[in-house]
């Protein structure tokens, strides 16, 4: 399996860059993009980088939000044949305080395969929403909000979901955002890789972050984070997380 990080708050290879994140996955026998970042630059990205998106053969919509899926309308129009995966709830409006963050409601829809719970997409591929996952750490929403009641709360992640991939003998996660907490997620699915945002860029880089660290590193997972872990709290991990690696937009890994 390689994962190219077309769209990533950051580059080692003078790609443009935005806050928010789009992967291509090859498999043996499938291609996959994962989110969409905030806008084109992912198709932009892929074109320097000489990746065809129209061929690509399924997508995945992580969570409703605008920085992972702003290019939608660009990849519908890149992509003719795709059908793209995203929780039913994708479509509610999310805020970050008062200020909307969610996705663009114009979207033809009529490609979009909307889930709930677990979805298997083909042999290998499988969508989990983990809306009843135990917690075992409360991360809370980091003053994201949602509507519930007529009024704004604090989201509950419920528009998000984790695409597992099988292959070869390993389990490999794929994570937008971890909204729903990474220790809880690695925690359910203990896999041997996990690739995708911590959403701890808010923490500050002290005692319990070392402690989320140290926990993470008790498991027996390879680590390729990026986008919302923030670039400080990757470095302060790394001291304690003999796994921890850090993707950027062009770099391609291999798992």
């Amino acid at each position: 399996m390689k994962i190219t990080a077309l769209t990533e708050n950051t580059s080692k290879f003078g790609l443009p860059v935005e806050h928010g994140l789009s992967l291509y996955i090859e498999l043996a026998d499938k291609k996959l993009l994962f989110d969409t970042g905030q806008s084109s630059l992912f198709s932009e990205n892929a074109e320097r980088l000489k990746i065809a998106l129209g061929e690509v053969d399924t997508a995945v919509l992580s969570h409703g939000h605008y920085d992972h899926g702003g290019g939608l309308k660009k990849f519908l129009e890149i992509n003719k044949k795709a059908p793209v995966y995203m929780s039913k709830f994708a479509f509610e409006p999310h805020f970050n305080g008062e200020k909307y963050i969610g996705l663009d409601t114009d979207l033809n829809r009529d490609r979009f395969i909307f889930t709930d719970g677990v979805t298997k997409i083909s042999d290998g591929l499988t969508l989990y929403s983990c809306n009843e996952m135990e917690k075992k750490v409360e991360f809370g929403s980091f003053g994201l909000n949602m509507f519930k009641n007529r009024k704004l709360v604090p989201d509950d992640f419920r528009h998000e979901h984790y695409l597992l991939i099988e292959e070869n003998g390993k389990r490999t996660l794929i994570s937008g955002c971890s909204h729903k907490g990474i220790i809880n997620i690695v925690n359910r699915f203990k896999p041997d890789a996990l690739v995708g945002g911590f959403h701890f860029s808010k923490l500050e880089l002290d005692n319990k972050l070392k402690s989320y660290a140290e926990k993470l590193n008790s498991y027996n997972t390879d680590y390729y984070t990026c986008h919302c872990t923030g670039e400080e709290q990757f470095k302060f991990m790394k001291k304690y997380m003999k796994r921890l690696n850090y993707i950027s937009a062009g770099e391609t890994i291999e798992i």
